[in-house]
C-alpha cells in the first residue's frame, strides 16, 4: 500500500476482508494474492475519494458517474472477462480454475468500448439479444452471454444452468 493515498491502511485491509466476503457469498473468488488485491482495494478508496465512487483502478475514470457506470466495481465486463480469460481486466475477481492454480493469469484485452461509444449509450450486450440463464436448482435468473460459475444463491455449477429465454 502507498504511504501516498492518504487512505489509512485499516481502511485498505476492511474493503479487501468486505470485498472477499461479498465474492465468496455470491460466487466469485478474489485473487489469492493478498498485496495485489490491497493494492486495488486502496486504488479503489482512492476513485471513491477523488470522484465519489469506486472506478476500477485500472481504467482511466472521467469524474461523471453516468459515463462511468459501467467501470464501476464490479464492473460490467467481469463476468465476461471471467469467462474468457479467468480474470476481470485488473485481476481483482478471478475463476477457480486460476484460484486453483490450473490457469495462470495473463494480459487481457480491454472490453470497454471508446468513449465516443459509451456516450452514444453503448453498454455490453445492448446491440442484439442477450441469453437469459436460469439456474435449475433455486430458478436464479441472469441475462448474460454465459452462465455464471456458480450460482451466486445457491452455489450451484455452471452446468445446472440452462438457457432460458433471449431478451
Amino acid at each position: 500500500m502507498s504511504d501516498d493515498s492518504g487512505i489509512p491502511a485499516e481502511s485498505v485491509k476492511s474493503l479487501r476482508a468486505e470485498l472477499d466476503r461479498d465474492a465468496e457469498a455470491s460466487g466469485y473468488h478474489l485473487n489469492a494474492d493478498v498485496e495485489f488485491t490491497e493494492a486495488l482495494a486502496e486504488g479503489l478508496l482512492v476513485n471513491e475519494a477523488r470522484f465519489g465512487y469506486r472506478s476500477c483502478p485500472c481504467r482511466l475514470g472521467s469524474g461523471d458517474a453516468a459515463l462511468d457506470l459501467d467501470i464501476v466495481c464490479p464492473c460490467d465486463y467481469r463476468d465476461a472477462d471471467l469467462t474468457e480469460w479467468g480474470t476481470c481486466y485488473c485481476a481483482l475477481y478471478v475463476s477457480q480454475e486460476v484460484l486453483d492454480g490450473k490457469r495462470e493469469l495473463g494480459p487481457i484485452p480491454e472490453r470497454r468500448p471508446p468513449e465516443q461509444e459509451r456516450a452514444k449509450g453503448s453498454a455490453p450486450g445492448a446491440a442484439g439479444s442477450m441469453p437469459v440463464w436460469r439456474c435449475r436448482v433455486c430458478g436464479y435468473l441472469c441475462a448474460r452471454e454465459e452462465p455464471p460459475e456458480t450460482c451466486p444463491i445457491c452455489k450451484a455449477s455452471r452446468e445446472r444452468f440452462e438457457r432460458f429465454w433471449n431478451c
